[in-house]
């Protein structure tokens, strides 16, 4: 489960900053420094994120990120949309990690 969790969070911490870098530079925004600050400041916090999965609240933590990262469509309209696409796939990861992490305990059982 870790790591695909720990790839969603980097994946999405990548798609952000991005994300953001593109939507602060095209268009009419009057709040340019506002929109790179918390793009570059949401980025770093999801990077470290990824260190925290090891620990038991860690993908509380991980769920926690999603609201800042969905906050971020009211800067950045399409960012509701990757907001929303990210918590499919951070959902996907810790369920489908979990079937695999139970399949590989399963097989070294045997």
């Amino acid at each position: 489960m870790k790591v695909l969790c720990s790839a969603t969070l980097s994946l999405e911490a990548i798609v952000v900053f991005l994300g953001v870098v593109v939507a602060g530079t095209n268009g009419d925004h009057s709040n340019t420094g506002l929109i790179f600050s918390l793009g570059l400041s949401l980025m770093v916090i999801l990077f470290l994120a990824v260190g925290t999965l090891r620990r038991t609240w860690g993908i509380t933590f991980g769920w926690l990120l999603q609201i800042p990262v969905l906050a971020l469509g009211f800067l950045v309209p399409l960012m509701f949309v990757m907001g929303a696409i990210f918590v499919v796939l951070w959902y996907v990861a810790i369920h489908q990690g979990s079937r695999i992490d139970a399949l590989k305990a399963e097989r070294t059982a045997q």
